[in-house]
């Protein structure tokens, strides 16, 4: 079983990411978990409540969620966005089937309401967070999905123990999903050849990481990346074998990180 988790950039190709996917299910089961950040951002600014980041005071960016902000984040991810890819694997002949977090309580976690944030010199609390992390899976219905050769194709939110909905990164919710469906692949699409020494330089490309040395990378990573790192990281601690990270906008971007065409983590 192999999970494919693509970033949320406008940039993302999902025309050329179904062709393979179709390619990809004839000789192995696939999940997908998706983003849908540029569209979220474009119709937060369309509705005059543009998207807010906030950064923790150990340097981890994350988008600040109250309701208003988690109501365009469900319009974005789980109706326009998980629509359209739905009907772009179905259009290569995929038997996809969209879903998000909250569905049969596919993700189920513990929402973090009060958050720390550095701004400038100063850390601040934040009380109205409507955020938290992936703790539980609903295993039997992605089982069931994939026994009966449907591709599930996820995106947050995610629903808490109290029922409420709660925005979630995606990156940790990909390595509960490794622990609990015993996955040994997974690969991670975004707008970039892979990991890059120098963050604006494609030319940069970080080839191969040591598994036990992704620490060392931190110091290269800006933003969301470090987030993706320590997504890695965890996804490691929890079973998985292969991490390929590699370029979401080009043709046959699945074929070319197998191919070893991006960033290998073992």
């Amino acid at each position: 079983m192999i999970l494919i988790k693509i970033g949320g950039g406008r940039k993302i190709n999902w025309e050329y990411i179904a062709e393979d996917v179709a390619e990809l299910v004839k000789k192995e089961k696939v999940i997908i978990v998706h983003g849908a950040s540029g569209i979220r951002d474009e119709v937060a600014k369309e509705l005059k409540a543009p998207t807010r980041t906030v950064v923790s005071p150990s340097g981890v960016s994350s988008v600040y969620t109250d309701q208003k902000a988690l109501d365009i984040f469900l319009m974005a991810y789980a109706g326009l966005v998980n629509k359209k890819i739905v009907a772009a694997l179905q259009k290569n002949g995929v038997n996809a089937v969209g879903l998000s977090g909250v569905d049969g309580r596919l993700w189920e976690g513990k929402r973090k309401s009060n958050l720390y944030v550095q701004e400038g010199n100063k850390t601040k609390l934040i009380t109205d967070n409507l955020t938290g992390k992936v703790e539980k899976i609903n295993t039997h219905l992605i089982n069931l999905l994939i026994k009966n050769n449907y591709v599930p194709v996820i995106c947050p939110p995610a629903i808490s123990h109290n029922n409420e909905i709660i925005n979630t990164d995606n990156d940790f919710a990909v390595a509960i999903m490794i622990k609990e469906l015993g996955i040994k692949t997974l690969i991670s699409l975004f707008e970039a050849p892979g990991m890059l020494e120098k963050a604006r330089d494609e030319k940069s490309l970080i080839s191969i990481i040591k598994r036990v040395q992704i620490d060392n990378y931190l110091q290269f990573a800006e933003g969301r990346m470090k987030k993706k790192l320590l997504g890695a990281k965890i996804a490691f601690e929890n079973g998985v074998k292969i991490v390929y990270w590699g370029d979401g906008r080009i043709k046959h971007p699945i074929k070319s990180v197998l191919a070893g065409k991006g960033t290998i983590i073992n």
